[in-house]
């Protein structure tokens, strides 16, 4: 059993397709989406197509619990770049595309071959917000943890690939599909990679093995991606363009 494990999407149906294609050439035949799929990218309406598509348990990110309830949004940040890239994106969705976005789980266990458990969720079980590093304290994370067990445990929402062993666990951050930061910005602007990354859990034999993967993606394909994107907030759009430069 190999299993990919795809999040912070944000929009990225490029990035997206890339991963999808490199994960089936990789011998995948099950997703896991952690969450934040929609906002700030030029194509949430397609991200969110895909992943119907695709049939995978779906965990709600902040980003995502922001789209179906926006009270939350100006508790979160007040740049206005971001809460207003998430109202463009909410007024371009479906009443299905907000309905698919609710029926997100906040977290999930799926079982693994042999008795053995993959936990899936955003920032860290009972939190979407929680950044968990590799540099986060052993008694720290075991509190973020919250009692929860599993032979794997997974989440996104920092955009930095990580793998590190917690008293016999692995924990794992696959990354992001559609941003993938540079380093841990902590809400500060962050340096966006011309990458899409995700992880595959390979659960198929006596031993538990964890792929962090990097898929490059065409800077010219990216910035036709963002020039092309309708009317979103211009500050997000210019910075975008500036980073994929």
């Amino acid at each position: 059993m190999r299993i990919a494990l795809i999040s912070d999407i944000h929009g990225n149906q490029l990035a997206l397709e890339h991963v999808l294609a490199d994960a089936r050439c990789a011998g995948v035949a099950s997703f896991a989406c952690l969450g934040d799929v929609a906002t700030l990218g030029p194509r949430p309406g397609d991200v969110l197509r895909t992943l119907r598509e695709l049939g995978c348990p779906c965990i709600a990110g902040n980003h995502d619990e922001f789209l179906v309830d926006p009270a939350l949004v100006e508790r979160y940040t007040k740049a206005r770049v971001i809460v207003d890239a998430i109202a463009w994106c909410r007024d371009r969705l479906t009443a299905d595309d907000l309905a698919f976005v609710r029926s997100f789980a906040p977290e999930l266990d799926l079982p693994l071959p042999g008795g053995r458990r993959l936990r899936l969720f955003h920032g860290s079980p009972g939190s979407n917000v929680t950044d968990i590093l590799a540099t986060t304290g052993d008694d720290e994370l075991e509190g973020l943890l919250a009692g929860r067990q599993a032979d794997v445990m997974a989440g996104g929402h920092t955009h930095i690939q990580m793998v590190r062993q917690h008293r016999g666990t692995w924990i794992v951050n696959p990354g992001s599909v559609g941003m993938p930061f540079r380093r841990y910005v902590a809400g500060a602007r962050p340096e966006i990679m011309p990458y899409a990354e995700y992880a595959i859990v390979d659960a198929g034999g006596p031993a538990i093995a964890v792929e962090l993967r990097r898929v490059p993606l065409d800077r010219a394909a990216l910035r036709a991606e963002t020039r092309a994107w309708s009317t979103p907030p211009e500050l997000l759009r210019d910075d975008l363009l500036l980073q994929y430069a």
